[in-house]
C-alpha cells in the first residue's frame, strides 16, 4: 500500500503508445464516445432511462464526481494495494474502480440522504416524504435531487482543498485509512455546515407557507437581488473550477512555494477563494454586457438567480478545455517559465470555453436531448458538462488512460542502480 503521502496518480509513470497530437485526440474522442454513449442510456429524454428531468440526473452525476474525488484524493485508492494498481489491465482495474465509485454513490444517496438525514432530520433530502405531505412525484423528486446534489457540489469544492492547498496537514504523516478517514470527516463536515448556511435557506422560501421556524431567510438577498439558493450554486461552482485552475492549470503555483503548513493551506484556500469571486464576477459581467442588466423579479434571462446559475454553468465549461489540455494533451505547454505556461495555458482554456459555449448551445438539442434556449428549465449544462468531465476522470484516473498510454512495467520504474544489483 502506498502509505506515503504522494498520491499514486501522482507518482506512476505513463508511458505513450503513440506520439502527440494523435494521441490525445484518439483517446479524446473515444472518451467523448463513451461519454455519449452512456448519456444516451442513462440521461438523453429519447434514450432509455430518462433520468434528465434534470435535477434528478444530475445529482446522480454530481455525486459520481465527488466520490471520485474521495477515492483518488482523500482515500489514495485505498483498499486497492499498489500491487493491483501497478498490475491490473486497466480495463479490468477501471471496471473494479468504477464499481467502487457507484457503490458510494449509491450508499451516499439511498441510504445517507434518503433514509438517515431525509427520514430523521430533513424531510427534503427524501422525495417520499415530501410526497407523503402532499407534493406531486416531480417535484418532490426534483427539490429534493436538488437539494442532495448541492451537498455534493459543495464537497467537491471543499474535499480536494485539504489534500491539494493544505497537504493533508496536520494528518500527513498517518497512513491509510487512518489519513483518509480523517480528511474525509473533516471535509465532510465543513461540507454539511456550508450546506446549512448556503443552501438551506433557500428551502426556507421554497415551500408554501414560508419555513420560518425551521430555515433561515435568505441571508444574500439584500445584495445578490433573488430569495433563490442559485446565488450560491453559482459561486460554489466558480469555486470548484477554481480548485482545479490551481491543481491542473497552474501546477499549485505559486503557493507550492511556500514551504510552511498550514500557512500554505491558508493562502492557498484564499487564492482559491478568491479566483472564484473573479470568475463569477467576470461571467455576470459579461452577461450584462450581452443582455442588459438583471431584474429584480424578471424571469429567464434577465433573472438575477437565472444569471448567477449561469455563471456556474459558464465555469464549468471551462473544465471541459482545462482537463482535455492536462490529460490528453500533456497540459502543454511546459518550455517556458511557469508563469508563461500558465497564461498560454488560460489563454487556450478561455478561447475554447467560448467556442464549446457557441456549440453546446446549438447542437446540445439535436445530440443530447436538451430543450433549445440558454434559460429554458429543462436546459441545465452542467449535468452533460460534469458527465463528460466523470467520464474523463474514470479514463485518467481510473484506468490509465487507456488506449493511448500504458503504465511502465516495473523495470522502467526502477532506477538502474537498483536493477544491476537485483540482477546481481
Amino acid at each position: 500500500m502506498n502509505q506515503n503521502n504522494s498520491l499514486w496518480v501522482e507518482t506512476r509513470d505513463l508511458q505513450p503508445r503513440l506520439k502527440q497530437p494523435l494521441q490525445g485526440i484518439i483517446n479524446l474522442l473515444l472518451v467523448t464516445a463513451f461519454f455519449l454513449l452512456v448519456w444516451w442510456i442513462f440521461m438523453d429524454p429519447r434514450g432509455i432511462i430518462r433520468w434528465y428531468t434534470p435535477q434528478y440526473g444530475y445529482m446522480y452525476i454530481r455525486w459520481i464526481l465527488i466520490a471520485a474525488i474521495w477515492q483518488v484524493y482523500i482515500f489514495n485508492y485505498w483498499p486497492f494495494k499498489d500491487s493491483f494498481l501497478n498490475n491490473k489491465h486497466p480495463l479490468i482495474k477501471g471496471l473494479i474502480l468504477i464499481g467502487s465509485n457507484i457503490v458510494i454513490v449509491a450508499f451516499m444517496i439511498w441510504i445517507f440522504c434518503y433514509a438517515f438525514l431525509g427520514n430523521l432530520s430533513i424531510p427534503y433530502l427524501n422525495p417520499k416524504v415530501l410526497t407523503g405531505l402532499g407534493m406531486t412525484e416531480f417535484f418532490a423528486r426534483e427539490y429534493s435531487s436538488l437539494a442532495i446534489l448541492m451537498m455534493a457540489a459543495i464537497a467537491s469544492w471543499l474535499s480536494p482543498v485539504w489534500p491539494v492547498c493544505f497537504d493533508n496537514h496536520p494528518w500527513q504523516n498517518l497512513t491509510q485509512p487512518a489519513r483518509g478517514f480523517t480528511v474525509w470527516v473533516w471535509t465532510f463536515f465543513l461540507t454539511l455546515i456550508a450546506f446549512l448556511i448556503l443552501m438551506h435557506p433557500h428551502y426556507h422560501v421554497l415551500f408554501y407557507p414560508w419555513q420560518e421556524y425551521a430555515a433561515a431567510y435568505p441571508w444574500w438577498y439584500g445584495f445578490a437581488r433573488t430569495l433563490s439558493g442559485n446565488f450560491n450554486v453559482g459561486w460554489v461552482m466558480c469555486g470548484t473550477v477554481s480548485i482545479w485552475f490551481l491543481e491542473l492549470v497552474f501546477d499549485r503555483y505559486p503557493i507550492r512555494l511556500i514551504k510552511k503548513q498550514p500557512l500554505r493551506g491558508i493562502i492557498g484556500f484564499l487564492f482559491v477563494f478568491t479566483m472564484a469571486w473573479l470568475i463569477f464576477f467576470a461571467f455576470l459581467f459579461l452577461q450584462d454586457v450581452s443582455w442588459g442588466p438583471a431584474v429584480e423579479g424578471a424571469k429567464r434571462l434577465y433573472a438575477p438567480d437565472w444569471r448567477h446559475l449561469h455563471c456556474g454553468e459558464l465555469a464549468c465549461m471551462m473544465l471541459i478545455p482545462m482537463m482535455t489540455l492536462h490529460f490528453y494533451f500533456d497540459n502543454w505547454p511546459k518550455k517556458y517559465s511557469p508563469s508563461i505556461n500558465i497564461a498560454i495555458r488560460c489563454a487556450i482554456i478561455f478561447i475554447a470555453t467560448g467556442i464549446l459555449h457557441y456549440l453546446y448551445y446549438k447542437y446540445s438539442p439535436p445530440i443530447l436531448g436538451t430543450q433549445p434556449g440558454y434559460s429554458h428549465p429543462q436546459q441545465f449544462p452542467m449535468a452533460p458538462v460534469i458527465l463528460w468531465i466523470n467520464m474523463m476522470l474514470y479514463h485518467y484516473w481510473f484506468m490509465d488512460m487507456y488506449p493511448g498510454k500504458r503504465l511502465a512495467t516495473r523495470k522502467e520504474r526502477l532506477p538502474v542502480s537498483n536493477l544491476i544489483a537485483e540482477e546481481a
